[in-house]
């Protein structure tokens, strides 16, 4: 078993409470990230996207479901794979802090390990590439 690590840090000319609302929103995110999401159980927090809501990125059986483990409003996010997956023990991190000139720093860091020997180089490379794809559209949606 091989754990895997995917990092991100970018800084954009959004302020961070768009940004983090845009990371926030589970269908807005899917739409960042160029893939359908919907929330599928809201949080018992005041945010309905906050800590126990779940979200399913994908369609159909070829969806994962993803649960808000850690919500904390303008800071962080943290979610992680609840349902069967080709990998375990992940974790998705989203750190949001300012940046000079009203500008938001955004590190995405996703942590995982692979069941299958050698999946885990696709998925991280599928992810990865998405990713970088998907929030260079953060001004665009923000």
């Amino acid at each position: 078993m091989a754990t895997y690590t995917i990092e991100i840090d970018e800084t954009f000319d959004v302020p961070r409470d768009r940004v983090f609302a845009l990371f926030a929103d589970h269908e807005r995110f899917g739409k960042l990230l160029g893939a359908p999401a919907k929330r599928i159980r809201d949080s018992d927090q005041a945010d309905p996207n906050g800590v126990g809501s779940i979200r399913k990125i994908g369609i159909g059986p070829i969806g994962l479901k993803e649960t808000v483990i850690t919500f904390e409003p303008g800071t962080l996010i943290e979610y992680t794979i609840s349902s069967m997956s080709p990998i375990r023990n992940h974790l998705g991190r989203i750190r949001f802090e300012d940046a000079e000139d009203g500008r938001t720093r955004v590190q995405y860091t996703i942590l995982f390990d692979d069941i299958v020997p050698y999946t885990g180089k696709l998925v991280s490379s599928a992810l990865d590439q998405g990713i970088r794809k998907g929030i260079r559209r953060v001004p665009r949606l923000a």
